[in-house]
C-alpha cells in the first residue's frame, strides 16, 4: 500500500448554466478505505462521482484516481477504476457470463482471463449456479451483484458505486454489504453514495456531507455523531404518577432531564454507559417500576439532521434537475 491516496478530489466545480451544481468539493479517500459520501437529493454527490470516473468534465479543479488525473489522463484513469450505477446496467438478455465476456473484451482481456476471471467471480458473488441463465430472470439483489461483478472483471484498485443498494430489500442489501467488505478486505478502494444512513454506517471509514455543492463536514461516523450532541438514557415509567419521583433521582445524577408527561419517559444527558449503570442503580434500589431503560447515542440520522437542518430524504430519488439531465462528454 502506498503512501499516496486512492482517490483525491481537489476543488471540484461543475456548472449547469446558472446552476453551481458542486462548488468546490475537496476530499482524500486513503487505499484500502471506504468513504461514503452523503447530503440531500440535490446535493451534488452523483455530479461529484461522474467528474472523478471521467463521465463529466470538471468546470473547474481537478481530481486523481489511482494517482491519474481525471482531466489530463482519463484513460489511465478509466482503467484503474470501476463504477456501478444508481441502476443495474447489465444487459438483461445476455446471461452473466455473457455480460462479464462482454465487459471483458471491451477492457481488451485476453480470452483465457476473462474465463477464468468470470468463473471466479460469479462464485464470489454467489451466482454460479446461475451464470448461464439470461439476467432478465434474475431477481433485483442478484442483479445487483452481477453488476458489480462486472465492475470488477478487470480487477480494478479502485470502485465508485452510487447508491449500490438502492431498491433493494433488506436481505439483499445485507447480501451486497457482505460482497463490499469481502472487497475492502482484499485491498479495494471504495467510495460510495448513500441515502441509506445505516448503510454508510456500516460500511464507510470516513464519511464527507455535501450539502448545496459544498462539502460542510467531514470525519468518522463516531466523530460526525459527537457533533450532533450527546448521548443521553432514555427511561419510561410504568406508572405515570411515578414522573415526579424519577425526576428527582436522575437529576441526582444529571442536572439536564427533558420529561414526556404522555409517554411516561424521562430523557437525561449521559456521557456512556456509566451513566446508565448509574441510573439503572438508582432505580432498581427505588423500587419505581420501568419499562424500559437504555442509552442512546445520536445517529447518522441525526448527524443529517444536525448539519442540513432535515432529515434524510427516502433513497432512490433523483438527484437535482441539472445533474439528471447531463449529457456524458
Amino acid at each position: 500500500m502506498s503512501d499516496a491516496p486512492a482517490v483525491e478530489a481537489v476543488d471540484l466545480v461543475k456548472h449547469f448554466r446558472e446552476n453551481r451544481a458542486v462548488d468546490g468539493v475537496s476530499f482524500v479517500v486513503p487505499e484500502g478505505t471506504v468513504l461514503g459520501l452523503l447530503g440531500p437529493n440535490g446535493a451534488g454527490k452523483t455530479t461529484t462521482v461522474r467528474m472523478l470516473t471521467t463521465l463529466s468534465v470538471p468546470t473547474s479543479g481537478t481530481g486523481r484516481v489511482a494517482g491519474y488525473d481525471i482531466t489530463k489522463e482519463p484513460d489511465a484513469v478509466r482503467r484503474s477504476m470501476g463504477l456501478t450505477g444508481q441502476a443495474a446496467t447489465v444487459d438483461e438478455y445476455l446471461t452473466a457470463r455473457e455480460n462479464l465476456r462482454l465487459i471483458g473484451r471491451l477492457y481488451g482481456l485476453s480470452r483465457r482471463y476473462i474465463r477464468e476471471a468470470s468463473d471466479a467471480l460469479l462464485e464470489r458473488f454467489s451466482l454460479t449456479d446461475a451464470g448461464d441463465r439470461a439476467a432478465k430472470t434474475y431477481s433485483g439483489g442478484m442483479r445487483r451483484r452481477l453488476d458489480l461483478a462486472v465492475s470488477l472483471i478487470a480487477a480494478p484498485p479502485v470502485l465508485f458505486l452510487d447508491e449500490p443498494t438502492t431498491g433493494l430489500d433488506p436481505r439483499s442489501r445485507s447480501e451486497v454489504w457482505d460482497v463490499l467488505r469481502g472487497l475492502v478486505r482484499d485491498g479495494t478502494t471504495l467510495l460510495l453514495t448513500t441515502q441509506y444512513l445505516e448503510e454508510a454506517d456500516q460500511l464507510a471509514d470516513d464519511i464527507v456531507v455535501i450539502d448545496k455543492g459544498k462539502v460542510i463536514a467531514a470525519g468518522t461516523p463516531t466523530q460526525l455523531k459527537d457533533q450532533a450532541g450527546a448521548a443521553s438514557v432514555m427511561v419510561t415509567l410504568t406508572h405515570a404518577a411515578d414522573l415526579a419521583r424519577a425526576e428527582e433521582l436522575i437529576r441526582s445524577c444529571s442536572p439536564e432531564v427533558h420529561v414526556e408527561e404522555a409517554n411516561r419517559r424521562l430523557t437525561a444527558q449521559a456521557t456512556g454507559l456509566e451513566d446508565m449503570n448509574r441510573i439503572g442503580t438508582i432505580f432498581a434500589e427505588s423500587g419505581i417500576a420501568v419499562d424500559d431503560l437504555g442509552l442512546k447515542r445520536p445517529s447518522l440520522d441525526d448527524v443529517f439532521l444536525h448539519l442540513t437542518g432535515h432529515r434524510a430524504e427516502p433513497a432512490g430519488e433523483a438527484e437535482n434537475k441539472s445533474e439528471s439531465e447531463e449529457v456524458s462528454p
